[in-house]
């Protein structure tokens, strides 16, 4: 080789390592680092793995049976084969932080003494939160737990002989691999509503805790506040009371506020009241800036085999309030092609991700 194409190869080298976003950094597989004052957020319901109504509507003799059904249900949508599925959506979008919800724990005791005892169940069977960490861990995607909040935890006997319990959570995950000077988190908080809905079950008061977390980011000297929520589904009266708590509670700061997750009100003019009552009070939603298409995020069947994709409504929202632009933002696992070898579809609904830019 002559020494000047050398010296141009050489210079060509240092171009790629010195522009932001080229060369070597991304073509290893290595997150992009964030050069810009943007923020990428995810909101993903990673479902339960089971439609859990008929639980509440049989006879309280009928409860054990309906228990042994949903858990085999939840076995058949094989929430590990979905991780990969969902670690892959995180890989390509790259977000910086992420609001699940139905980050579930199921745990189970065997054999069960729901009759006699009824100490809590304590073996882990499936973790959801860890077992998509250690899928985007496998993928070279770092990211850690921010803020959890628990709601529903409760245990029922199943006719096989075990106790079956099911910890709904919601979570914020976000980066570990940017420095202080472009992601900086602090006062993480988590809180439960004080409206639930209360249904029977078994001859008994149930209530369906909810809540939400939260936690304040500071992006290249920019802050704002970060908060994912899970609101009721099968009461307008909840579902508006619990949206009321996030705008007194977390969303009642004077720094910008990127409010995310599962409103269970559709945006697209047949929901509840919930979704207007949000834009009134100064959220923005990023779809609609930024695409003229349907954006619809629910839900698939029960058993995620349906062949033709069902979603129908848009209740996965990715809002903002404050000087934010936004660059883009996408649906996630709403194709064939984004399903599991097996084909499951990822989840019962589909992942928004935004990118919001500050001015």
């Amino acid at each position: 080789m002559s020494q000047s194409r050398a010296t141009a190869l050489h210079m060509l080298l240092i171009a790629l390592l010195v522009i932001p976003g080229a060369g070597v950094a991304q073509a290893n597989g290595t997150p992009a680092p964030n050069r810009h004052r943007t923020l990428t957020v995810m909101t993903r319901n990673l479902y339960l793995g089971v439609d859990l109504l008929p639980l509440f509507v049989v006879p309280p003799e009928q409860v054990p049976a309906q228990v042994a059904a949903n858990w085999a249900m939840v076995q058949a949508t094989d929430f590990p084969a979905r991780a990969t599925a969902l670690a892959r959506e995180v890989e390509e979008a790259e977000p910086d932080l992420i609001g699940l919800q139905e980050a579930m724990l199921w745990r189970i005791q065997s054999p069960g003494d729901f009759f006699t005892g009824n100490t809590p169940a304590t073996d882990v069977v499936y973790d959801f939160v860890a077992i998509l960490l250690a899928e985007l861990e496998a993928r070279g995607r770092h990211y850690a737990v921010i803020a959890e909040v628990t709601g529903l935890d409760g245990e029922l006997p199943s006719n096989t002989g075990d106790d079956l319990r099911l910890t709904f959570r919601n979570v914020i995950l976000a980066r570990t691999d940017l420095p202080a000077s472009e992601l900086k988190l602090s006062n993480a908080q988590t809180g439960n509503f004080a409206t639930n809905l209360v249904v029977p079950l078994g001859g008994q008061a149930f209530t369906i805790l909810r809540g939400w977390a939260a936690v304040d980011v500071k992006v290249r000297g920019k802050s704002l506040r970060f908060v994912t929520t899970h609101l009721e589904a099968f009461s307008e009266l909840v579902q508006v009371a619990q949206a009321d708590e996030v705008l007194a509670g977390p969303a009642n700061t004077n720094l910008p506020v990127v409010l995310v997750g599962d409103f269970n009100s559709n945006a697209n003019g047949s929901g509840t009241a919930t979704y207007g009552n949000l834009i009134t009070a100064g959220f923005a939603d990023a779809w609609p800036l930024a695409r003229a298409d349907s954006g619809f995020t629910c839900c698939q069947a029960e058993d995620l085999r349906n062949e033709t994709s069902l979603l129908s409504e848009r209740i996965d929202l990715a809002l903002f309030r404050g000087d934010f632009t936004v660059d883009e933002v996408d649906i996630l696992g709403e194709t064939a092609a984004d399903r599991t070898d097996s084909g499951l579809w990822p989840s019962d609904h589909a992942g928004i991700v935004a990118t919001l830019r500050f001015p």
